[in-house]
């Protein structure tokens, strides 16, 4: 089954909104000819001018977390319903910073994916082992229990519109990225498990995406792995050019 290359950029503290509309208006018209399926996650603050710089254009907006409530009492804490109304049609989830600094177990990131699917966005679930675990062998393991714990009464329908983003914690951000044999191993690793718990359809028509120090020189042996179908982002997306160059690797 053919699956549209996908490139995702998590901006994560960085531009703000001026700065993102305008790095938006730059990167359309370079990328505009090229079969790629473009998603960038701008801080909350800035995705409502990213989004109207987006418009018209193949590139999707979405925001970097949410609450698992529609409202409430929560100071400083953003509702799916907030988030679809700044034009935003996406939402990363479980991403390994939010598990640190925020203490977000598979338990609530569950709750946050299934908010997410009933405010009418798609969640990209981020998954990964730390060095340690890895270390230890634990890689499948940890991978897949946190795919089962996330995904807790998630239907099969549902997972052909959302996205896993493999992203092992010890790469993020410090330039040792995965190889493409280990990566390719662990998404092998998730697809199969997939199929296992939810059917064959569901397992080759959901999208894996591979994050971890991903540059302009790892992402075409990345991509040309047979279960990697995008890659997310991090500093790589933080540039014009350099993002417009994955785009196109």
């Amino acid at each position: 089954m053919k699956r549209v290359p996908l490139i995702a950029g998590n901006w994560k503290m960085n531009k703000t909104a001026h700065e993102a509309f305008e790095f938006i208006q730059e990167l359309a018209p370079l990328i505009a000819s090229v079969e790629r399926r473009v998603y960038l996650a701008p801080s909350f603050t800035a995705l409502a001018a990213a989004a109207s710089a987006a418009k018209g254009t193949k590139i999707h907006i979405g925001a970097q977390n949410m609450h698992e409530l529609p409202e409430g009492p929560y100071t400083g804490e953003v509702s799916a319903h907030m988030l679809l109304a700044t034009g935003a049609t996406f939402v990363l989830l479980g991403h390994s910073e939010r598990r640190l600094y925020g203490q977000e177990t598979n338990a609530r990131i569950n709750l946050k994916i299934k908010r997410a699917f009933a405010g009418g966005l798609v969640p990209i679930l981020c998954i990964g082992e730390t060095l340690q675990e890895r270390e230890q062998g634990k890689t499948r393991e940890v991978v897949c229990r946190q795919i089962e714990e996330c995904l807790q009464d998630i239907l099969a329908p549902s997972l052909a519109s959302m996205m896993i983003a493999y992203e092992p914690v010890w790469a993020i951000g410090t330039g040792a990225a995965a190889t493409p044999a280990h990566a390719q191993q662990v998404h092998r690793y998730c697809r199969d498990f997939v199929e296992d718990k939810w059917g064959k359809q569901s397992s080759q028509e959901l999208y894996l995406l591979y994050g971890g120090s991903v540059n302009t020189q790892n992402i075409a042996s990345l991509m040309s792995e047979v279960d990697i179908d995008g890659v997310l982002v991090g500093n790589a997306s933080l540039d014009v050019k350099s993002f417009a160059q994955l785009i196109h690797y």
